[in-house]
């Protein structure tokens, strides 16, 4: 393969007798495309050695056989006719020697008028005449009709993710050729480099990848495909952090010449498409260090090759370093280093050393530096990671060029050396003129810089060689190559040298260095030789744009309250220049846990664009940038502030410009002053009804208290309710009944579960700002004084709940007395004298009776009567007890995961108004102390379970083995499910009758126990049939599928032996024989385990 020009050899052919002269030329026809590069090689043997034999290379048209037209010799310069003189003289058409008896003709770009008979003629070199002087090769040239066309792009994909271009390729030759395609990846690092092949499909059709994505070939990863005749799909199904840059398609049109060699004869490329890959968190980053560049011979040498990347420790990482391509040493993740072989006697020496200094970074030290280790040095990191595939991948990162510069001592000069301006600001052109009065001979002229007081050391900058050349130093190379560093010779005794974009490292002392040089000068040789030197200086100052750099923050909001928003300014103040922006950084300490360093919140680069940090502020965070003449205002506004935005703020701004490799560098720094920013709650609105009362009530009724939230901070506040008691002194800490998260989640106090309050204390939610509190079955312990206290709960814009602020309602005190105690009705001290009842209304009537009370008092200084009237309702007689509890015992066995049915029948009652609270209790078998009694289930009067006189151990639910049920008014069940052998014990059932007093308030009449049903439990033990019948696989599979296997058998049977005596079926049936067939199996089932599947066969009719 080819890929420029083609370079062919051949073997002279010599003869054992006599040595005849033998000409040999590139065998034809050669077809070759209109402007490409050509070569045809012409060899000679047979002559007399020891003689360098000439070539000499002509043509004939195909319209003109018989006329010659020259072309080029080596023997003689004016040897072409005019029709090519100007391309020879051009070097479009040379002749190159490859050897005393070897040549090869190149034409760099072909036309189509070179299509003809070449010929190769060398003249004798041998006295006499004696074999062939001259060969011929025909060359046709074709037009390039090749092209490759695909759509240029620009792609950003993620790391993992697809990507598929396409490529169209042409060719309409006559000619008998082959196509080759390819697809190519130039990195965005160095786009001078090489690219990288990905994957070609040669001439041969032979599909070939390149050496770095030969695996991901292999894994199907990479595919290249022929859609069409001329279409080929290029495909990256997972992307890597590593296939970013600029993908092109290159095909080349190959053609095989008459020696069975092939030839590339037209080489193209399509439109680049440029993808971006952003890598996720497996990418990482290189970064190499050195304190300078610039180093004198004997100096040490340290470079430090950083890895930013997560979880380092973790990971396999290999360091590569390398000096112009050469390695100097490679540490493995073992931190084992290998050193290359130009450095071993070096490391040997202590003279190289390569460490680990930490997990991330890695040293190369270098000591007595030399002139031959300037160069560049390179740090390339290689990350070992499993694909899911099973399979080893490699990815690869270099660092940029570290160019380091050792240069020797060199002698001063002087020359006349002028500027047009010895002080310039950074940026701007630094020229230099170095003039030299009288001179001999050839001049070589040498630039170089030094510190601004002359002590430094002299960098080269360029120099002019005698003949005119002009090369620039090591250290300006690459910025030469940029543009930015310019000599020339404007007069024979004038020289030039001109940096653009000067730096502040650019101010010091500049040298131009002339010597004058004779060809001869008495040396032996003839070479060339100093005759004399003189050199001048001149010093150049570059003022830095640092000396009008400031910046300065402030803010007009240092305190703010919850969800509101601040605005902070850094007022950056810089001499304004486009090729000097500034970029600007806002750090943030938090308040809360803010130790250490601040971190990173944006930063507005010096390209305009936003990086955001670390240390995000939330949604709410946006910058804008205001430029005036002189100051440019980096606002940072913050929205919704919390806790998380609270704390301290700077702003650091840095200078940048541009290197002259295109790269930016960092040319000044400043930090401003802090800005303290704290966020505060708001202040509470929060109001509950403070009303204080008195309630009376009589045991066993219902008392509710309410809690009113009379205002609140905001509509989305939250509230928490905590009821309490206080029932001594105002001494003694208030009791905690129950408490309601703001969530609505509820956990009774310590003083509920002492109180046994917990099944009695009811809580609720009435209005939006509404809660209530009751006691059901209120006993006379239950006096007291009861509140409420409210806590207000916000959210912050972190979204985290905080509680903003607490209040308590009014007092309600609460007196509960026993059915028939009265109380004192009279004020302290006032003592009537005399008391008169009498009553106002029928004395026949029962309910209500309305009496009159008159009360006499009287004291030395005053007399005062008083009369009242009451409305009563009095009974007229008091009801008796009579409640009857069934007490027969009884004695039940059960088996293990059965019912238990228990009942409770109340023969009699003391009124048809009555109503019954029953409860369930079981002492347990085997229980340690059999006294014990456990409560089973209760129901209350108010039909309200768990309101009875016990609170049971298992609560209700949808998982509850416990059904309970009333059959009739005086009949009550309660059956236990799923049996256990726990569950075996004595059970009773206790009653209570409650009756409605006349004001409308329930007491308790009587209470009873019913009779012992002791109930024993079998264990259940496994037998063929529980476990047939627990398990529905093992039923069907011992039950219902042998059957209609058995018939479905049966039936392929008789179906065979039909078959079998078909052919005499018709002779039977005429002769009267009967037929028979058979209807298809009847199959009906139970789905009970005691009635199995039954399979039966019906048999058909006779005809």
């Amino acid at each position: 393969e080819h890929t420029g020009t083609c370079i062919l050899t051949c073997i002279s052919v010599h003869y054992p007798t006599s040595a005849q002269r033998l000409v040999s030329v590139q065998p034809g026809p050669l077809v070759r495309t209109e402007g490409s590069h050509v070569t045809v090689w012409c060899n000679v043997s047979g002559y007399r050695e020891g003689v360098e034999q000439d070539f000499e290379w002509s043509m004939y048209l195909h319209t003109a056989p018989d006329r010659e037209i020259r072309i080029a010799s080596t023997a003689q310069q004016n040897y072409a006719y005019a029709v090519y003189a100007q391309r020879v003289n051009s070097k479009e058409i040379y002749v190159e020697r490859l050897g005393r008896d070897s040549a090869l003709l190149h034409i760099t770009k072909l036309q189509a008028t070179d299509q003809g008979m070449f010929e190769c003629y060398t003249p004798n070199t041998d006295g006499q005449y004696l074999g062939t002087y001259s060969a011929r090769t025909n060359l046709t040239v074709i037009p390039d009709t090749l092209t490759v066309t695909s759509s240029a792009q620009s792609l950003s994909k993620v790391e993992g993710e697809a990507l598929q271009l396409s490529c169209e390729v042409t060719h309409q030759t006559t000619q008998h050729t082959h196509l080759a395609v390819g697809w190519y990846l130039r990195p965005p690092e160095d786009p001078s480099t090489q690219p990288r092949d990905l994957v070609t499909l040669s001439r041969e059709f032979v599909l070939r990848p390149g050496g770095p994505y030969r695996q991901r070939l292999a894994s199907g990863d990479l595919r290249l495909d022929k859609t069409s005749s001329s279409t080929y799909r290029f495909t990256i199904y997972r992307l890597q952090p590593g296939d970013q840059g600029q993908l092109y398609c290159e095909a080349s049109e190959w053609i095989q010449d008459p020696d069975r060699s092939w030839y590339a004869m037209t080489r193209k490329q399509s439109d680049k498409t440029t993808v971006k890959v952003q890598p996720t968190d497996r990418d990482f980053s290189i970064q190499v260090t050195t304190d300078r560049r610039a180093y004198t011979a004997g100096e040490p040498l340290e470079l430090r090759c950083s890895i930013d990347a997560q979880n380092v420790a973790e990971r396999y990482f290999s360091v590569s370093w390398v000096f112009s391509s050469s390695p100097v040493a490679v540490v493995g993740p073992s931190a084992v280093p290998v050193i290359g072989a130009n450095y071993v006697e070096r490391e040997a020496a202590g003279l190289l050393a390569v460490r680990k200094e930490s997990t991330s970074v890695h040293l190369l030290r270098l000591q007595r530096l030399q002139p031959d280790d300037t160069g560049k040095y390179i740090c390339r990191v290689t990350e070992r990671e499993k694909t899911p595939t099973g399979e080893f991948i490699d990815r690869s990162k270099r660092s940029r060029n570290v160019q380091i510069t050792v240069s020797p001592l060199s002698s001063n000069v002087s020359v006349s050396l002028s500027t047009d301006s010895s002080e310039v600001m950074e940026g701007e052109r630094v020229l230099l003129i170095c003039s030299v009065s009288s001179t001999l001979g050839a001049l070589s002229i040498l630039w170089q810089w030094t510190n601004r007081d002359g002590t430094g050391v002299a960098v080269d900058i360029a120099s002019v060689d005698r003949d005119g050349t002009a090369h620039p130093g090591p250290a300006y190379l690459e910025r030469h190559s940029y543009g930015h560093v310019h000599m020339e010779r404007v007069r024979s005794d004038a020289f030039t040298l001109a940096l653009r974009d000067a730096f502040p490292a650019d101010e010091g002392q500049y040298r131009c260095s002339a010597t004058s040089w004779l060809q001869g000068g008495g040396a032996p040789d003839g070479s060339w030789q100093p005759i004399g030197e003189g050199s001048a200086t001149r010093v150049i100052t570059v003022k830095s744009v640092e000396s009008s750099f400031f910046v300065s923050a402030s803010s007009r909001t240092p305190s703010v309250t919850f969800g509101d928003s601040f605005d902070l300014q850094c007022l950056v103040k810089a001499r304004p220049s486009p090729s000097v922006p500034a970029s600007v950084t806002w750090r943030f300490q938090p308040a809360e846990g803010g130790g250490g360093e601040p971190r990173d919140v944006v930063t507005v680069t010096h390209e305009g664009t936003l990086r955001w940090g670390e240390s995000a502020l939330g949604a709410g965070a946006r910058t804008s940038v205001e430029r005036t003449a002189n100051t440019t205002n980096f606002r940072l506004s913050v929205g919704g502030a919390g806790r998380r935005q609270a704390g301290t703020y700077q702003c650091s701004a840095a200078l940048h410009r541009r290197n002259y490799d295109g790269t930016w560098r960092t040319v000044a720094n400043r930090t401003s002053n802090l800005l303290g920013i704290s966020v505060v709650q708001p202040v509470s609105k929060l109001r509950v009804h403070k009303s204080n009362q008195s309630l009376q009530f009589l045991e066993n009724s219902r008392v509710r208290v309410n809690c009113s939230v009379t205002s609140q901070t905001s509509s989305e506040a939250q509230h928490a309710v905590l009821w309490y008691a206080r029932k001594g002194e105002a001494a003694e800490p208030d009791e905690l009944l129950l408490k309601i998260e703001r969530g609505g989640a509820f956990e009774y106090g310590a003083y509920a579960e002492e109180e046994r309050l917990r099944s009695r204390v009811q809580s609720e939610r009435l209005l939006p700002r509404v809660y209530g509190l009751t006691l059901h079955r209120t006993e006379a312990s239950d006096s007291g004084t009861y509140y409420c206290l409210v806590e207000e709960w916000l959210m912050d814009p972190d979204g985290v709940w905080y509680r903003l602020a607490r209040d308590s309602s009014g007092f309600t005190h609460v007196v509960v007395r026993q059915p028939g105690k009265s109380g004192n009705c009279l004020p302290n001290g006032n003592t009537p004298r005399t008391i008169k009842w009498f009553r106002l209304q029928n004395p026949t009537a029962t309910c209500p009776v309305k009496l009159g009370v008159l009360f006499f008092l009287s004291s030395s200084s005053f007399s005062l009567s008083l009369s009242l009237s009451l409305s009563l309702c009095l009974s007229p007689s008091i009801t008796a007890a009579r409640l009857q509890v069934e007490e027969t015992e009884s004695n039940i066995t059960v088996p293990e995961s059965s019912s238990i049915r228990l009942g409770c029948g109340i023969p009699a009652q003391s009124s048809k108004d009555s109503r019954f609270s029953v409860s369930w209790y079981v002492s347990r078998a085997g229980a340690e102390d059999e006294a014990e009694q456990e409560c089973v289930f209760s129901i209350g009067h108010d039909a309200v379970f768990g309101n009875g006189d016990c609170s049971p151990a298992e609560e209700a639910g949808p998982e509850s083995r416990l059904q309970f049920e009333r059959t009739t008014s005086d009949v009550y069940g309660l059956t236990i499910q799923r049996a256990r052998l726990g569950d075996a014990g004595r059970y009773y059932c206790r009653v209570e009758e409650w009756l409605l007093n006349p004001r409308s308030d329930w007491y308790r009449l009587a209470t009873n126990n019913s009779g012992v049903t002791i109930v024993n439990i079998v264990e259940q033990v496994s037998t063929l049939h529980s476990v047939v019948c627990a398990n529905h696989s093992l039923f069907y599979f011992v039950f219902f599928y042998p059957f209609p296997i058995f018939g479905i058998l049966l039936i392929v049977i008789l179906l065979v032996r039909y078959k079998g005596r078909s052919s005499s079926k018709n002779q039977e049936g005429k002769n009267g024989a009967p037929l028979l067939w058979i209807k298809e199996p009847h199959l009906s089932y139970s789905p009970t385990c005691l009635d199995p599947p039954a399979l039966s066969l019906h048999p058909g009719s006779v005809e």
